[in-house]
């Protein structure tokens, strides 16, 4: 009896823009009833890839591309790659929030009858899929109202619409990022539903620890190249990961609260901080001081950035930094950055950069004001500021007018973290500096971090990630119900332990005194 045909296969894949190749002969063959994982550095090929399977780019010529055995006629289209059971649920989901979990389900597959929209039909065939997917939720809500997880199904449910009896692959591309803790088992749950029905998943995604625990197997990609094919995941490690990637051991950066004394004197004093479900909250952060804060995803602490910098509006609280006070309720991004407060936001896409201009200009643009005027900017500086921020973050490739869309996604984020540093401002405000970046990348922004710390920068870290608050923080704040507590160890399994066990108490933080 002759074995079943890889669900996806991939053989000989190349890719050459111009003059650079980016992808080179890579092999990439996915089970049916598996989960597999793809990994590889920020500019390594994923993306590029993950294009040429949707038919989004065209692969050089002497590659094969197949579905259950069925040879993928070149040039690759979408429509005929979706009828052959290859969908994507994209890093930002691509929700409509203003429509139904049906409306959304049933986009760019719509029941119709007569010529129109057919209600009924496309109400009970998402209904059927949520359902045949295990998912709990009503087809008629709208999905504004989701919570992220949710629209993680919702997503995942489009994708699968079309499958029936255990067919097709669904690919992740870095559709995770968002989630943690309980929500990422919940997804992870459905993606093993999926799997044991026989239909495949494709997961794309920097968290190493994710893919170890929920993938079957694993391709990394090193520089356009296959650098492991087909692994097994069960006896693999993080290092074994990391250093397929790398081609080399990863260093990791020494934790910040063995390399040197631990700062004590205030530079930044917030009191009474309220917005949205915060109660009030009292915390200090010592100049040259990292403080990390995390706390239950969704609790609200993600809030914090933003309340404290003036990208959204506290209820309450004051903030002294410099010998400036700021009443929170009425501070603005303006004021905050007069006083020397600066935000490094989450989404680098939407909030952080300005993608259709260049890496020097995105690093300079807050500081063009102090160095010419409406009419006229001088350039000389423009260069400078560009060049010490490419070599001291390793932005690549090193051409500061490459525009930022052109960047992989982790060098995006050292332009963002090199933007705000470029002020020398008193307070660093991070949150999720790491987030989608590969495990090199992550390295050097936690370096990065400490470095600005080193030079006398106050820095609060707001992240969901236990290994880089343990890395780059003296101090760690919970945030529970009733408040703030400091983590009573610097351990990752320390921190999670106390994050998601309860021990969250109802005093406030103060001083690092």
């Amino acid at each position: 009896m002759s074995e079943a045909p890889a669900r996806l296969d991939v053989r000989g894949l190349s890719k050459t823009f111009g003059m650079t190749k980016v992808l080179d002969d890579v092999v990439l063959s996915v089970q049916a009833g598996e989960i597999h994982g793809l990994a590889g550095q920020n500019g390594s090929g994923k993306s590029t890839l993950v294009k040429i399977v949707t038919g989004f780019h065209q692969m050089d010529a002497g590659g094969e591309y197949y579905v259950d055995g069925v040879a993928m006629r070149q040039p690759v289209r979408w429509r005929e790659v979706h009828a052959a059971g290859v969908s994507v649920v994209h890093q930002d989901l691509g929700l409509l929030d203003q429509l139904t979990i049906a409306e959304n389900v049933c986009i760019g597959g719509f029941p119709t009858s007569y010529g129109r929209i057919d209600r009924k039909r496309r109400d009970a065939l998402a209904a059927e899929t949520l359902a045949r997917l295990g998912v709990d939720l009503d087809p008629r809500a709208l999905v504004g109202g989701l919570t992220a997880p949710e629209r993680a199904e919702v997503a995942i449910a489009r994708a699968m619409r079309d499958q029936t009896g255990g067919s097709g692959l669904v690919i992740l591309d870095e559709s995770t990022r968002a989630l943690g803790g309980s929500d990422l088992v919940r997804i992870h749950g459905l993606l093993r539903r999926i799997a044991a029905s026989g239909s495949s998943v494709l997961m794309i995604s920097h968290n190493l620890p994710e893919l170890l625990d929920v993938a079957d197997r694993l391709t990394i990609l090193r520089d356009g190249r296959t650098a492991g094919v087909g692994m097994e995941t069960r006896g693999l490690t993080e290092q074994d990961i990391a250093r397929t990637m790398l081609g080399a051991a990863v260093a990791d950066a020494p934790p910040r609260s063995s390399t040197h004394d631990r700062p004590t004197a205030p530079a930044m004093t917030v009191t009474g901080l309220t917005g949205g479900r915060l109660p009030a909250l009292d915390f200090e952060v010592a100049a040259g001081e990292v403080l990390g804060l995390t706390g239950l995803p969704g609790s609200g602490y993600e809030d914090i950035p933003y309340l404290l910098t003036g990208a959204k509006a506290a209820e309450g609280g004051r903030l002294e930094i410099r010998g400036r006070t700021l009443e929170l309720r009425k501070a603005t991004v303006v004021q905050c950055l007069r006083a020397g407060l600066v935000l490094v936001p989450e989404r680098r896409d939407r909030d952080g950069l300005a993608f259709e201009q260049s890496v020097q200009d995105n690093i300079t643009l807050p500081a063009m004001k102090h160095h010419g005027k409406p009419w006229f900017v001088a350039r000389r500086w423009q260069q400078d500021e560009a060049q010490k921020a490419t070599d001291t973050l390793d932005i690549r490739p090193r051409d500061p007018l490459l525009l930022v869309k052109q960047l992989s996604g982790g060098n995006q984020q050292k332009v963002l973290l090199a933007k705000w540093m470029a002020l020398a401002p008193a307070v660093m405000v991070l949150h999720e500096p790491t987030q989608a970046v590969d495990i090199g990348a992550r390295q050097d922004i936690l370096r990065s971090v400490q470095r600005a710390a080193d030079s006398g920068v106050s820095v609060l870290l707001v992240s969901s990630e236990p290994e880089d608050l343990a890395a780059a923080c003296d101090r760690v704040l919970v945030y529970g119900e009733g408040g703030l507590v400091e983590a009573t160890s610097l351990l990752p399994d320390a921190i999670v332990e106390q994050i998601y066990a309860g021990t969250v108490g109802t005093a406030t933080a103060g001083s690092s005194a």
